[in-house]
């Protein structure tokens, strides 16, 4: 037989089989309560019978939204495939009308099944004609939920096969699935799964991808512009000015608005009204992960919540799928991040030391009893920098410079403000005197305990012998402070307030370093350093950690916030969290964002705490017992009952406030993220500005609210009389304040007196005092004082002092 002939009869045989089970399909689509006769009808039948029915329309992949706190202003979109769902009733008739226009004529009228349409795209590839779809939008919603739902790559192949028995198959599907939904369901997941080129995907994004509105607005025209882009997304680009695409898409475009008008869809004038209209796309891309925020400044508190969801097993039990989930499962995510804070913070740190400087300004703000971060800014910008065309600088650490590494400025992505990865934070110096100071509240010491603190301490805890921080000719710690004038008799108010070191090391002594170590971590400070964590977590190796009170641990924004809003909140910590509403794509709002706290510190313990902590911002005690300030001007510029510390390191290598209200904390450090070690002093002329106008700004129009005051006890403890030994020797002295339960010190100065030389001119306290407490013999010097027996005291006045030498890590580097 001759090739050409046997090529035409199977060519017609196909044509018979496929006209005979186009019938079949016909009787099943059309009228599937009609009963079939007849041998080929039945053989089609049974056929067509065997083809699966069952389809599953898959979740697609959907971009989940970040807000702000606000729950309207964008911070970021993650997503694979750019889409978000959207209702029917949310997309406009024009788009709904130019679908079918572009794609079915016929949708509202078939069962899945375009019977007509079908014969002759039948007849047409059969005939050698060009090869016509004849694809109802149900077909077509049938390959795109094979293909989205395939988990054999062999899938998705067979299911975009331009082949007749596909077709078939698409109709036995499409058939089953027009049984299940409404014409508006159908149509309504169509819109959403459809793609429309350049990465967007359903109309939703592709309304907001070329002409920036939702697709609720779309006009005749944008709607049969973006319709006639579903037949070849790539073909019709209308981003392509310079080539083909635009002139393509614009065909496209006014054939569609003549399908409307033929389907009724339109009227004449509508018609040449929309083909009148010039095409103009805008082609904005919505922002994909942090590193293309809305605001860059952003950029930091983004990252910070990314780093929170792939720690959350509630989204996943790998990092894999969290993300998967992150990317592709819709969600609309309530962040904590106040905007008027965030703007606050970054204009704050921006007018200090604007971007572009080797040394970082970091600030975080946190919200005392619920642990919301609301603010993290810092003078960097956000995202990566470009390894080809490098603008960072060469690192100012010597040791990364002469490997050839670059500095983290302007551009990094590195969590410099909340920790993680390689960063482990910053040493904040005598803020952390506040851990010594409710680890000693909690041991019964109450705020006014006294201690004649002298200029230079010879401590039990050990330093390297020669160095500075070694008393001369030994092996033992002998932290100073920062001048002369700090030493003498204090309390907790005026120790604190003034930064004393030699005050809180003897008293870490008493409480014990692993106390105030576990205060630490219980109010919120977490040791990412490995060293400091073993040493942290071991009672034995901490106890000797003598050095911690002032502040060698390495911390960062975010935790010393934190750790300070937990006595705002009368004891209460909260695991800083980034979102407060986190709802998945059919608006279940899921049980992950509550605050997550616990009671960390005796409500009590806690108010004694801020009662010394308003001292060194400028404010006063409720007890009135305030004397000295190492920031005073943070009271008079928040304008708000306020209390906080500031912090200094061995030179100056860093520098770090805490303020806070009852409804806020904030915490910023200075300091060199490339080279901890830096040569360059940081200035509190930069950072307590930025930190406390911070939270100035955050406070303007809100009502002031007094921090609770404390209970006397542990305020002043169990109060004695100090017996009065005026003029008596320094033994008998002694022997009588022993016996009354006190602790004797003799000050080596002797004072002017009108006592003989060498007998005790007065004591410091004199009155009443804590039991057990210190209680200091003032010696005479045997001179005639006109004002009676001396006192001596720690003095007053607004100082802006701190600090001094500091001892090492057990096993560790130095502070």
């Amino acid at each position: 037989m001759p090739k050409l002939r046997r090529r035409s009869l199977t060519k017609a045989a196909t044509l018979l089989i496929c006209a005979l089970l186009a019938g079949v399909v016909v009787a099943g689509a059309a009228f599937p309560a009609v009963a079939m006769s007849g041998l080929a009808a039945k053989a089609g039948a049974d056929s067509f019978q065997d083809l699966p029915t069952e389809l599953t329309v898959p979740q697609v992949p959907e971009a989940s939204q970040v807000f702000a706190a606000d729950n309207k202003t964008l911070m970021a979109t993650f997503y694979d495939e750019n889409r978000q769902d959207v209702p029917l009733a949310e997309i406009s008739p024009a788009m709904r009308d130019a679908m079918i226009a572009a794609e079915d004529h016929a949708f509202y009228r078939h069962n899945g099944v375009d019977v007509k349409g079908f014969m002759r795209a039948l007849i047409s590839n059969f005939t050698g004609n060009s090869r016509q779809g004849a694809s109802t939008l149900t077909m077509q919603l049938v390959r795109m939920s094979i293909t989205y739902g395939a988990t054999d790559p062999n899938d998705v192949v067979a299911a975009s096969e331009d082949t007749n028995v596909r077709k078939v198959r698409e109709m036995r599907q499409a058939a089953a699935l027009e049984n299940k939904l409404t014409k508006d369901q159908i149509l309504e997941r169509y819109l959403n799964m459809a793609p429309f080129g350049h990465g967007t995907y359903g109309v939703a994004a592709a309304s907001r991808f070329y002409f920036g509105k939702e697709p609720k607005n779309l006009t005749v025209p944008e709607a049969a512009m973006i319709a006639g882009l579903v037949k070849s997304p790539s073909y019709y680009d209308a981003l392509d000015s310079a080539g083909p695409g635009h002139d393509r898409t614009v065909d496209r475009r006014d054939w569609v608005i003549g399908q409307m008008k033929e389907i009724g869809a339109i009227t004449e004038q509508e018609k040449a009204a929309a083909l009148a209209t010039p095409l103009k796309v805008k082609g904005q891309r919505p922002a994909n992960g942090c590193t293309s925020s809305v605001h860059n400044d952003w950029g930091f508190f983004c990252d910070s919540f990314y780093r929170w969801w792939m720690d959350q097993e509630a989204f996943g039990r790998t990092s894999y799928d969290r993300e998967r989930r992150l990317k592709g499962g819709g969600y609309r995510i309530v962040t904590t991040l106040d905007p008027a804070v965030q703007k606050a913070a970054y204009a704050n740190v921006q007018q200090y030391l604007p971007t572009g400087r080797k040394d970082a300004l970091m600030v975080a703000a946190v919200e005392p009893g619920t642990g919301r971060v609301r603010a993290l800014a810092t003078n960097r910008t956000f995202g990566l920098d470009d390894p080809a065309k490098p603008k960072n600088p060469v690192s100012s650490n010597p040791k990364q410079a002469d490997a050839g590494m670059r500095a983290t400025y302007p551009r990094t992505t590195n969590p410099l403000l909340t920790g993680g990865g390689d960063v482990a934070g910053y040493q904040a110096g005598s803020t952390f005197k506040m851990f010594t100071m409710v680890a000693a509240l909690e041991q019964g010491y109450p705020l006014s305990h006294t201690y004649n603190a002298p200029q230079r301490y010879p401590s039990k805890y050990s330093a390297e012998r020669g160095t500075d921080s070694a008393c001369a000719g030994t092996e033992r710690w002998c932290p100073g402070n920062d001048n002369e004038s700090m030493a003498g008799m204090h309390d907790m108010w005026s120790a604190f307030g003034r930064s004393v070191n030699t005050y809180f090391v003897p008293l870490e002594e008493r409480v014990g370093a692993a106390k105030v170590v576990d205060a630490a971590q219980r109010m919120g400070i977490r040791f990412r350093q490995p060293g400091e964590a073993a040493v942290a977590n071991d009672p034995a190796q901490a106890d000797g950690w003598g050095s911690f009170t002032l502040g060698v641990s390495a911390t960062t924004p975010l935790d010393l916030a934190n750790s300070y809003a937990t006595l705002a909140a009368d004891g209460k910590h909260c695991e800083p969290i980034p979102v407060q509403e986190v709802k998945d794509r059919a608006g279940k709002a899921l049980d992950i964002a509550s605050p997550r706290c616990d009671q960390a510190v005796d409500p009590g313990v806690a108010r004694a705490a801020i009662d010394a902590a308003r001292c060194p911002v400028g404010d006063q005690s409720a007890y009135g017992r305030c004397r000295g300030a190492t920031e005073a001007d943070a009271y008079r510029v928040v304008d708000h009952p306020v209390a906080g510390k500031t912090g200094t390191t061995d030179s100056e290598r860093t520098a770090s406030l805490v303020t806070m209200t009852t409804t806020l904390s904030v915490a910023g450090i200075m300091a060199n993220p490339d080279w901890p070690e830096t040569t360059t002093n940081m200035d509190h002329d930069i950072v307590n500005p930025a930190v406390y106008e911070t939270l100035a700004d955050a406070m303007k129009g809100k009502p002031k609210k007094d921090f609770p005051k404390p209970d006397e006890k542990l305020v002043y403890g169990d109060q004695k009389s100090v017996p009065s030994v005026t003029c008596r020797s320094v033994d008998d002295a002694t022997a009588a304040l022993r016996d009354a339960g006190f602790t004797v010190e003799v000050d080596p100065n002797r004072v002017a007196s009108n006592c003989p030389d060498g007998t005790v001119a007065g004591t410091d306290p004199d009155g009443r005092t804590v039991s057990g407490g210190v209680v200091v013999l003032r010696v005479s010097n045997g001179q005639s004082s006109a004002n009676g027996p001396g006192r001596g005291g720690p003095g007053g006045g607004q100082t802006s002092t701190e600090g001094g030498t500091s001892g090492g890590v057990p096993g560790g580097r130095r502070g």
